[in-house]
C-alpha cells in the first residue's frame, strides 16, 4: 500500500469513527433531559418544587415528611414508603437508591430511626448522611428523608 492510499484510508476510517461518536453523543445528549415525575395533571399554579426529577438515569427525590401524630418508628415507616412511592413513579427502587439524607428533628430519634430503617434499601444500602436539623423540620415530621437513585 502506499503512503497516499494509506492515509486516505485512515482519513476514511476517523471519518467514520467521528461520526458514529458523533451520532452516540446527539442520542445520549437527548435522553440528558430533564423529567419531572407526579401522579395527576399538572397543577394550575406553580409549584414550589417538585417530588420527584429524573436526569438522565439518575432520580433525585424530594424530602418526604410525615405530618400527623406519632413517634419515630411510626414517621420514619412513612417517610420510607413515601421515597419508595416516588422511586417507583419514577422507574426506580430502594435498592437503586446511591445516596440518602435523613433530617431528625432531634438526635434523640436515632436509634429508633435506624431500627426502621435497616433493610429497606436492600442488601447493599446506599451512603447516608444524618444530622438533627436545627430548628425542627417543617410541619412538625420527626424525620424528613430525601435520595438520589439511578433507574
Amino acid at each position: 500500500m502506499t503512503r497516499n492510499r494509506f492515509y486516505q484510508a485512515a482519513i476514511t476510517f476517523l471519518a467514520g469513527s467521528l461520526a458514529s461518536a458523533s451520532n452516540l453523543f446527539a442520542q445520549a445528549s437527548a435522553s440528558l433531559e430533564k423529567k419531572v415525575h407526579r401522579k395527576g395533571p399538572k397543577p394550575a399554579k406553580t409549584p414550589l418544587f417538585n417530588g420527584g426529577v429524573s436526569y438522565g438515569n439518575l432520580v433525585f427525590v424530594a424530602g418526604k415528611g410525615a405530618h400527623f401524630e406519632g413517634d419515630i418508628k411510626a414517621h420514619t415507616d412513612h417517610v420510607l414508603k413515601e421515597v419508595e412511592n416516588e422511586l417507583k413513579n419514577a422507574g426506580s427502587s430502594m435498592d437503586k437508591v446511591l445516596k440518602c439524607n435523613v433530617y431528625l428533628n432531634d438526635l434523640k430519634d436515632y436509634a429508633g430511626m435506624n431500627e426502621v430503617f435497616q433493610g429497606r434499601f436492600g442488601t447493599e444500602p446506599p451512603v447516608r448522611t444524618t444530622i438533627a436539623a436545627a430548628g425542627g423540620i417543617p410541619g412538625n415530621s420527626l424525620v424528613e428523608i430525601d435520595v438520589i437513585a439511578y433507574i
